[in-house]
């Protein structure tokens, strides 16, 4: 049995929710106040008898008084709270952070896999176990979950958000969820839980993981840099994926609060701006016990809740092991609900049949399996003496029937070939080459780090892990490379470019931070740097705000010198050895040409200029050309601007000039305006380009391409 609270602080709170003083207790008990004023300062308990009576005076059992491990229900009842409207006059039409993500469950699969993976219980080594439930409800089911939440509380303030915000984009939501639980009788719920994490320890006003995620807006508590998240947004994808608004919380405590630590529970509402029985509401709600503390009792603060009021709101944990479970109410996902799913995709059991009662329910199961598989795979592979820092699952109920089997997601499964050169650098397997099918290729690659506040030079070089092996068929798209850091969630997905044709399928991954190991030279400083190059999104490294306010505006360069070394780490173990003279080099050398001037008998007074001296391109995608140029600079105190100029190679008249959508500096140099400007005393200056498609005369593949490098503006 969980030990409960020490009798003195649990009684002061009791006798707070019953409004009563130690002086009408003491008179009721027939006893002095100073009696009961020594058990409130934990001076003395009372005896067994007198315990009797004073669960008789709380209106509650005598076990509740013995264990201690909830509150009384005699006193302030739990309801919700709504903030009243701003004195100036300001009004809110929504949650702003949750504008920063999409109403949809593979998003949401990430940002809250992310943040158990940040509150994993790391002493013991276990990983986070983390569970999906979708849970669509129905006829007495809804309207028992709908008496639960109190909604004849809520819905004049729903009604209210139909008919004024009916023209903003959370009135539009909120409005379509309503009617869709009372025009379609169903309401879909979805469950996160997460086992072996910290729980939403802390006060409920303080600095804590309970404030930050339940109080407050654009706060991240995350402690070290191998954390994923760090802007706080996170959590907002929980509200966003609610056509209500509505997310209930109830967590299970690594670090007791107030003597106990199960089922602390509360629940979130966001909703705009609002008038109600003509008061003005800003937005957010919360349901819990009116706090006697605060003037009138009127704002709620969570409560520990008794078994049966867990169960009636659908947050019933499976143990008591620490962590949190996330109810959203009224779930929707906007793929899963697309009118273009066909009946083949709606039939998930493959046996023919498509039921249009379940077809939202199981296309989101499907989806969250694949983002989990996807995003995760690699938290969740062990191998030698390394864990697995996360387990996760996801099963579909419908009013408590099993849809789809609990589906217990496997990397292996999801991501065989990138599981396996995962696995093979925690056991010590991998080789120098490829030689045979299977094999897993290691090389290092340097992650040159900047000295912060702007200073020039280099803190240190990591070296970051680069590994390569064979592509499955399940692996997805192949040829790509997949970056992470510490908690190793995915966060970059690319391609490598300038791949010869007829090149065996690979999949890599490239491991830095911790990733790479504890002993990697600079991994903190790795972790930290990158942590910062990350936008809200967590999906890829290059320019952030963070990034140039902490290091400096030309810090990404270092992140972009990664990747060609990564990319030619990629090349020398996939691409074979060809003679100059194959078919394929010569196919190559007629598509690109590096235009260079002839040399004049007498050369006129002044600098040498830069010159190209190497290119690799290909077409892209889109049908874009795609370039990496080498620049070979002269000895110089000073170099000229240069412009670099791409042209189609014609058989008479003029070249066609085409625009370049994009140019970046990958070393050497700096672009500015179209221009290249040359770091002083530089031998060597690499850019990288893409042309704008809308520029081209025809289709790429019926081109040859020319790289002019002119001086000046470039005309």
């Amino acid at each position: 049995m969980e030990a409960g609270e020490e009798f003195g602080p649990w009684l002061a709170r009791q006798l707070k929710i019953a409004g009563k003083t130690q002086a009408e207790l003491a008179e009721e008990l027939g006893l002095t106040r100073a009696a009961v004023s020594a058990w409130i300062t934990r001076r003395s308990v009372p005896r067994p008898t007198v315990m009797v009576e004073i669960a008789k005076a709380l209106g509650t059992d005598l076990g509740t008084v013995h264990t201690r491990t909830t509150d009384t229900q005699a006193g302030l009842p739990v309801t919700w709270y709504h903030r009243p409207g701003y004195r100036d006059g300001g009004r809110d039409g929504g949650n702003a952070a949750a504008f920063a993500f999409d109403a949809d469950v593979q998003v949401l699969a990430r940002e809250t896999c992310q943040n158990s993976l940040d509150e994993r219980l790391v002493e013991n080594g276990r990983p986070v176990r983390v569970r999906y439930t979708i849970h669509e409800l129905t006829g007495e089911k809804l309207e028992a979950f709908r008496a639960a939440v109190l909604w004849d509380e809520l819905q004049p303030h729903y009604l209210a958000v139909s008919e004024s915000a009916a023209d903003q984009k959370v009135g539009r939501v909120v409005d379509a969820g309503v009617r869709d639980m009372f025009e379609k009788g169903r309401l879909i719920l979805l469950r996160v839980d997460d086992y072996n994490a910290s729980g939403l320890t802390g006060d409920d006003y303080d600095d804590g993981k309970f404030a930050a995620v339940v109080r407050r807006q654009l706060e991240s508590l995350k402690s070290g840099s191998g954390a994923g998240g760090s802007y706080g947004l996170g959590k907002a994808t929980l509200w966003a994926t609610s056509a209500l608004g509505m997310v209930l919380i109830n967590s299970t405590l690594s670090v007791p609060h107030e003597g106990r630590t199960e089922r602390r529970v509360i629940g979130r509402l966001e909703l705009p701006w609002r008038v109600v029985d003509g008061d003005q509401f800003a937005g957010p709600a919360w349901l819990g016990r009116p706090d006697p503390e605060k003037p009138n009792a009127e704002v709620v603060r969570s409560w520990w809740a008794d078994e049966e009021t867990v169960d009636r709101l659908h947050l019933t944990r499976d143990s008591d092991e620490p962590g949190t479970s996330f109810l959203i109410v009224g779930a929707h996902d906007v793929a899963s609900l697309a009118p273009e799913k066909t009946d083949a995709a709606a039939d998930e059991d493959g046996d023919g049949s498509v039921d249009d009662g379940t077809r939202d329910i199981k296309v989101m199961h499907k989806r969250l399996v694949e983002a989990l598989g996807r995003d995760f795979w690699a938290a969740m592979t062990g191998g030698g003496s390394k864990l697995p820092l996360l387990e996760t699952s996801v099963r579909t109920l419908r009013n408590g029937e099993v849809v789809v089997e609990e589906e217990t997601v496997d990397p292996g499964d999801k991501q065989p070939s990138r599981t396996r050169a995962l696995r093979a650098f925690f056991e010590g397997t991998t080789v120098d080459r490829l030689t045979q099918a299977g094999q897993v290729a290691l090389r290092t690659v340097p992650l040159r780090l900047p000295l912060s506040g702007g200073r020039r030079g280099t803190l240190g070089t990591h070296q970051g892990v680069l590994l390569v092996t064979d592509a499955e068929d399940k692996d997805g798209a192949p040829n790509q490379v997949h970056s992470l850091r510490g908690n190793r969630m995915t966060i970059r997905k690319a391609g490598v470019s300038g791949l010869p044709l007829g090149v065996n399928q690979f999949q890599a991954v490239l491991l830095v931070g911790h990733a790479a190991g504890d002993s990697a030279p600079f991994a903190e400083e790795a972790e930290e740097f990158l942590r910062a190059a990350e936008p809200p999104e967590h999906d890829r490294w290059g320019q952030t705000e963070e990034l140039t306010l902490r290091w400096s505006h030309s810090a990404h360069h270092r992140i972009t010198r990664l990747t060609t070394e990564v990319n030619a780490a990629v090349k020398d173990l996939v691409v074979r050895p060809k003679s100059a003279g194959s078919q394929e080099s010569a196919k190559v050398r007629k598509k690109l040409t590096v235009q260079r001037k002839a040399a004049p008998a007498k050369r006129a007074a002044g600098p040498t200029l830069p010159e190209l001296d190497g290119l690799e391109a290909e077409i892209g995608a889109d049908g874009e050309w795609k370039i990496t140029a080498e620049v070979k600079l002269p000895r110089a105190e000073e170099l000229p601007v240069m412009s670099p100029v791409v042209l189609l190679d014609v058989r008479s008249g003029s070249r066609p000039r085409l625009d370049w959508a994009e140019l970046s500096a990958v070393e050497g140099c700096e672009i500015e305006n179209g221009t290249l400007r040359f770091t002083p005393r530089a031998r060597r200056a690499v850019f990288q380009g893409s042309t704008d498609v809308t520029s081209h005369p025809v289709r790429s593949e019926y081109t040859r391409l020319v790289l002019e490098l002119r001086a000046g503006t470039g005309e």
